[in-house]
């Protein structure tokens, strides 16, 4: 019988075996690596793109912060303008207030009432006058306290002094101007 040999062709076979596996752990690792370099080039590339987009954001809180400085300015601006506005306006309410005060004035002074003297001090008037009797200075707090344009009057000093002819009364009279009436009130 012959002898046949198997050796040979099962190290054969395995040394094949063992080069398909290399070749095969070879190409594992090979294609492994090709998709971890490639995970990474993704997560850097979605981070290349994220730091884009913050700097993007970034320019544009600094744009708005700009336009939000600019705004606050504007409306000190506006506020300082209204202020203006309204002194103007009170101004021109109150300009013609000096006449009506005065014409109420002459209005209210009754027979027998003499001023020397009217002062103003912001809103408040002070009369300083010569009466004939305490009747008619009582007339002319009435009177005043009547009229629109005054507001409660108050009497300061009262004083007697007699002349030759008649004893006269002095007097010192205290009263708020009403606040002039802006366009709505008016209507």
């Amino acid at each position: 019988m012959a002898h046949i040999n198997l050796l040979p062709w099962r190290e054969e076979r395995r040394q094949e075996r063992q080069q398909q596996f290399m070749v095969a752990l070879v190409a594992g690792v090979i294609f492994a690596v090709a998709i971890l370099y490639g995970a990474i080039l993704f997560a850097d590339d979605l981070l290349e793109k994220q730091q884009a987009r913050n700097n993007y954001l970034k320019t544009e809180i600094s744009k708005l912060d700009i336009k939000i400085r600019e705004i606050k300015t504007l409306e000190e601006e506006r506020a300082r303008l209204i202020a203006r506005m309204q002194v103007i306006q009170q101004l021109q309410l109150s300009r013609p207030k000096v006449v009506k005060v005065f014409d109420a004035l002459v209005r209210t002074v009754p027979e027998g009432i003499h001023l020397d003297k009217v002062t103003r001090q912001g809103s408040s008037l002070t009369f300083n006058g010569v009466a004939q009797s305490n009747a008619r200075v009582s007339v002319f707090m009435t009177e005043i306290d009547e009229n629109p344009e005054f507001g409660e009057s108050k009497l300061r000093v009262i004083q007697r002094t007699s002349t030759n002819d008649n004893a006269i009364r002095k007097f010192t009279l205290a009263v708020p101007e009403s606040k002039p009436k802006t366009e709505e009130e008016e209507l």
